[in-house]
């Protein structure tokens, strides 16, 4: 291995998943050295992104977390993570290959399930405003801010007036942002008015949860129009690098339609989608082709309910096919399916030891971490490394006196 040229590491490791990268990080300290650099872990990255090798599949079932290579389907990981003492552990989120990981909004974390580092956040309190004596809904967001090399979490608390309090908007929302760069949260003060109704439409999609949605720099969440509420369909966007909510408008053909038609957002190849539900029998796909151009809005395709369920409760787009010619879908939280989109076929894909009922997010195999990882695994890793300098110098000083012996006593008959 010393003969071979570090160049044609780097091209290898480059083709390989971030697992097998944890593992050749053993073969030699240059290879250690390599995989760990900033430059190597960003172009990996890179690569990954555009030629689209090395996805997994994250379900989350009723109480476990599992990966599953998208490219190979027989074998199903169960995810160890420590999150698990405070309950069921929410995915609110994927960037980079990197989860965000909620038991309460008070205890989150960002977890790279392909080298199981972990960073938890601080523990940030949720202030309640005069007058409100409960939290009504929480809303959560994690996206990388591209202008600001930042991976940021944002986190939405609806407040009531009390218990009973089911309209819950008579207190604004407080928003908080952790970034990862600062390793702290801020507080937003200017906040759109519309948001206060976001619990309408997203807590009665138990799939989500409102969990925002990443594109173009930005997390989205969609209002839909209600008589007496919401005069016309919105999506409201908050711009991590600016961290101020904006709106995005919908489609004109969809702007002002039929009041009845379900609504929801996802990203497909980068792009902003919106989708379209009729009756619960079939859903239209438009795609935003130009981030935050009104007329870059085109719909891309329509999904016909499939003869194997009742009904398109909810349906979601997340990856495209290599050739572009299928699209993975995922719907009602039970089936993830392949949709022709010539043809308009789909096909079920089929996962060995899978859960009956799961949520399914898109993750890409890297080394990212975004920081130097929990600040207790730091504390860790030094002292392993301290103790392993210990025992190699004590190893060390053992052989240099076993030297001396052999050579500075010989036996004499």
């Amino acid at each position: 291995m010393a003969t071979i040229p570090m160049d044609i590491f780097n091209d290898l490791f480059l083709r390989l998943p971030a697992k097998s990268l944890v593992r050749c990080r053993a073969l030699s300290k240059p290879c250690y050295n390599l995989i760990n650099s900033p430059d190597f872990i960003s172009s990996h990255l890179n690569r990954v992104l555009q030629t689209g090798d090395h996805l997994m599949i994250l379900l989350r079932g009723a109480l476990h977390l599992y990966t599953v290579d998208l490219d190979s389907l027989d074998t199903v990981s169960d995810v160890e993570h420590p999150m698990k003492r405070g309950g069921p552990t929410e995915v609110f989120g994927s960037c980079n290959g990197l989860i965000g990981l909620s038991n309460s909004p008070t205890d989150l974390a960002i977890f790279n399930p392909s080298t199981r580092q972990i960073h938890r956040l601080p523990s940030e309190s949720i202030d309640l405003p005069d007058g409100s004596t409960t939290r009504g809904y929480v809303f959560y967001g994690f996206g990388y801010d591209s202008v600001n090399d930042d991976y940021k979490i944002v986190r939405m608390v609806q407040f009531k007036r009390d218990s009973d309090d089911e309209l819950g908007c008579s207190f604004p929302y407080e928003v908080k942002v952790f970034s990862l760069k600062k390793n702290s949260w801020k507080r937003i003060e200017s906040v759109l008015p519309s948001i206060q109704l976001l619990f309408y439409f997203y807590y009665h999609l138990l799939y989500r949860r409102g969990y925002g949605v990443l594109a173009g720099n930005s997390l989205h969440w969609v209002l839909p129009r209600r008589p007496g509420l919401i005069a016309f369909n919105i999506i409201v966007r908050f711009d991590l690098a600016l961290e101020v909510f904006e709106i995005v408008r919908f489609p004109e053909a969809v702007a002002n339609g039929d009041v009845d038609i379900q609504m929801d957002i996802g990203v497909l190849d980068g792009c902003l989608c919106l989708m379209c539900n009729y009756d619960q029998s079939y859903v239209d796909v438009w795609m935003m082709k130009e981030y935050n151009v009104r007329d870059s809005w085109t719909k891309v395709f329509t999904v016909q309910k499939p003869k194997s369920v009742k009904s398109i409760a909810y349906m979601r787009p997340l990856v495209y096919s290599k050739d572009k010619e299928k699209v993975l879908l995922e719907i009602n939280n039970t089936k993830l399916v392949w949709f022709d989109i010539e043809s308009k076929k789909l096909s079920t894909l089929r996962i060995k030891d899978c859960p009956s009922s799961y949520s399914a997010e898109l993750v890409v195999s890297s080394l990212v971490l975004g920081c130097k990882g929990d600040l207790k695994n730091i504390k860790y890793r030094k002292e392993q490394r301290a103790k392993e300098a210990r025992e190699a110098k004590m190893m060390q000083s053992n052989k240099k006196r076993d030297d001396f012996l052999s050579k500075g006593f010989k036996l004499v008959l």
